[in-house]
């Protein structure tokens, strides 16, 4: 293909999407911000610090630690960088006459949006350019090509048919969307619930419970995407439940990691500096909660996961959790 995509983002999920994009022959740029892990790649071919049994096809991948770079060459940018950290990477960036792609599942903390809203109200992208990639998919699977399935929204059906061509490969397919609010909002939920989940596991609740609380988290997703944007959608696809239950229950989870981590007693620092990767639920927990100050929807599970992480210290797992056993049904 002759398409080339810019791709921001170094972590495990930007190393996969590289892995997708170089096996259906799309060339790639793809920022690193420092130039010794440019060097790193060149020699030995795989990303110094994420997958790093995942092969890099440097005939298909310019590296580059100048963003001006992507603007310049590509028409397709594709983020996948921690939410809570892109304002400050790309905010001078010119995204004037591109299709932006975000592989981000979770908020901008400094304008508390959803990256699609972001893109949209700060560099005034227009919708039918924008388009969003969720799961159930982790990287970890794709990088041992285990079948996975992607679902890619936009209200632009082009734009969707031509990643579902970028993407589409034998162990990868693909599933269109048009619902490009309900799919990023869910994927942002998804993670608060799998932190909830994670504590529940550290706290030695069992899959009996666990089943209870996926149930209500579905619930709980449905009702507060609904309010923010009522439209008419399944809530049992795969990009909402199948992701829900993908980031709930996998031990490549991060979310779920961090939260098993808080139940067995760790503090939310402990447990940051322990892991060494983002979980965007942590982040995303305080814009949804501010967000949900306006809409007033029952969300027990991530109120339960607030108290926990930014409550009071006497907020402890165990009593928090307690309390909301009594609240699901």
């Amino acid at each position: 293909m002759t398409e080339k995509v810019g791709i921001i983002g170094y972590g495990s999920w930007a190393t996969a999407l590289v892995k997708i994009l170089n096996t259906n022959n799309v060339s790639v740029y793809w920022h690193w911000p420092k130039q010794e892990d440019i060097e790193f790649i060149k020699i030995h071919q795989h990303n110094p610090r994420y997958l790093t049994d995942v092969q890099l096809d440097l005939n298909k991948i310019h590296l580059t630690s100048d963003l001006q770079d992507l603007q310049k060459h590509c028409q397709y940018i594709l983020l996948a960088y921690p939410s809570a950290f892109l304002h400050s990477l790309i905010k001078t960036f010119d995204f004037s006459n591109k299709y932006v792609v975000s592989a981000i599942k979770g908020i901008v903390p400094e304008y508390n949006l959803i990256v699609g809203e972001y893109l949209q109200k700060v560099f005034n992208v227009d919708f039918n350019r924008i388009a969003v990639i969720t799961g159930p998919c982790h990287a970890e699977e794709v990088a041992l090509e285990r079948l996975s399935y992607l679902t890619v929204a936009s209200p632009n059906e082009g734009l969707c048919t031509t990643f579902r061509q970028f993407l589409r490969c034998e162990y990868i397919r693909i599933t269109t969307s048009d619902d490009i609010f309900g799919t990023e909002y869910a994927a942002v939920l998804k993670n608060i619930m799998a932190i909830a989940a994670g504590i529940c596991h550290g706290l030695n609740y069992g899959d009996n419970f666990q089943a209870v609380l996926i149930s209500n988290a579905i619930q709980e997703i449905r009702k507060f995407i609904d309010a923010v944007h009522p439209i008419q959608r399944d809530i049992n696809d795969s990009a909402y439940l199948g992701d829900l239950l993908v980031t709930a229950y996998s031990q490549f989870s991060r979310n779920r990691t961090f939260g098993v981590m808080l139940g067995k007693g760790y503090s939310v620092k402990q447990a940051q500096l322990e892991m060494n990767m983002v979980a965007e639920g942590y982040y995303a927990l305080q814009c949804i909660h501010q967000i949900n100050q306006k809409y007033q929807v029952n969300m027990p599970i991530v109120e339960a996961v607030y108290k926990i992480v930014f409550g009071q210290p006497h907020s402890s797992p165990a009593k928090v959790i307690k309390q909301l056993t009594y609240q699901l049904r």
